[in-house]
């Protein structure tokens, strides 16, 4: 091993190691960086290990080691592990729903250690079906669907007139705009409309470099054709939108949810829609999975799918992918993509 080459430690339990690192990305890996596999024990998306011997045998594999990766298994890194790696100036967080459970983000700070995620592999699939139940919606093709599996084939006029119609040149309002939300604008640009945006996390500067209005929830909910909900779920944003807000929407209008179900009061959310003058694209409810009795699934003016966006067919999944880009780039004396901040904590975490 030359000197100068990093080394990579990639702390997981065996699931994430055969099932998220593709064989060609750890082939780009090794062409500027030695790595090497820790075995955890099985973890889910939240949990991080507790197992003293894990932790142990993990501390004695830290001296030497420049960048560290965990997901699924892996012990949460705080100051106790920093301190056994003095060359540690990057971690990664692989998979952990954006809430860095396994990453002492202070610690790291302190240490001048860079800190990713790159957990928005999943998020850029979500942008694209966000993208699809928008264009459905506004057609309410879930409503003529639902007719011709029920055996009537036979062309409604009147149904058609009552839709929302095309997406280009409409006006569509984003409820946050993270990654999944960013690319999401990149996507609607053929579309030639106006974009409108609400989050309160974002940076001023960052309406302008996208070309988009940055607003007030009331207008997003009021003012747009299409209304497209990307938010996480936070404690601050569990139930954000109840009947005061669905009832702010305009006739006519499409809602789109591809974030999490308990976002939307669901008891509000089919109140509004019996209404009939709206349509809905819907790839998260709650609860989940949705209960078979449940009106939602009822509806003629929703279009359901089972919360399934994320998923693309691949046989891996683009987390790992995503990271060794981001190893590159700093390994590489560049700057990092996907940097775990004060911000993007506070936003993720709902904080103030």
């Amino acid at each position: 091993m030359k000197d100068n080459r990093p080394k990579v430690l990639i702390a997981c339990d065996e699931r994430v190691r055969h099932r998220y690192l593709p064989p060609q990305q750890l082939a780009r890996l090794e062409q500027f960086a030695d790595w090497e596999w820790f075995a955890c024990e099985g973890g889910g998306i939240y949990s991080v290990s507790e197992d003293a011997g894990v932790k142990a045998r993990l501390k004695e594999k830290l001296d030497g080691v420049d960048g560290l990766v965990v997901c699924h298994g892996a012990p949460r890194m705080d100051a106790e592990f920093m301190d056994r790696a003095p060359r540690l100036k990057f971690i990664g967080e692989l998979e952990g729903d954006r809430f860095a459970a396994r990453i002492d983000l202070k610690a790291s700070w302190a240490r001048g250690i860079r800190t990713v995620d790159t957990t928005n592999g999943s998020s850029y699939p979500v942008a694209e079906w966000a993208l699809a139940l928008t264009l459905i919606a506004m057609r309410n093709a879930g409503k003529l669907f639902r007719r011709l599996i029920a055996g009537d084939t036979t062309k409604n006029t009147a149904e058609v007139d009552q839709m929302g119609g095309v997406l280009t040149g409409k006006r569509v309002g984003l409820i946050g705009c993270g990654h999944m939300g960013r690319r999401l604008i990149k996507l609607l640009r053929p579309f030639e409309g106006e974009i409108w945006v609400y989050d309160p996390y974002l940076p001023r500067e960052m309406a302008e470099a996208l070309d988009f209005l940055q607003t007030t929830l009331e207008h997003v909910l009021s003012q747009c054709d299409a209304i497209v909900c990307l938010v996480p779920l936070t404690p601050q944003t569990r139930g954000m939108l109840g009947h005061r807000e669905l009832d702010m929407i305009s006739s006519g209008a499409a809602l789109v949810n591809v974030s999490r179900g308990a976002i939307i009061d669901s008891a509000a959310l089919i109140d509004r829609l019996k209404r009939g003058d709206i349509t809905a694209g819907l790839d998260v409810f709650d609860p989940e999975p949705i209960p078979p009795d449940s009106e939602i699934l009822q509806l003629p003016n929703v279009f359901l799918t089972p919360h399934f966006s994320g998923r693309t067919g691949d046989e891996y999944p683009h987390f790992f992918q995503f990271m060794v880009d981001e190893l590159d780039r700093f390994f590489h004396g560049h700057e990092t993509h996907f940097d775990l901040t004060p911000r993007s904590r506070d936003n993720r975490q709902g904080a103030a």
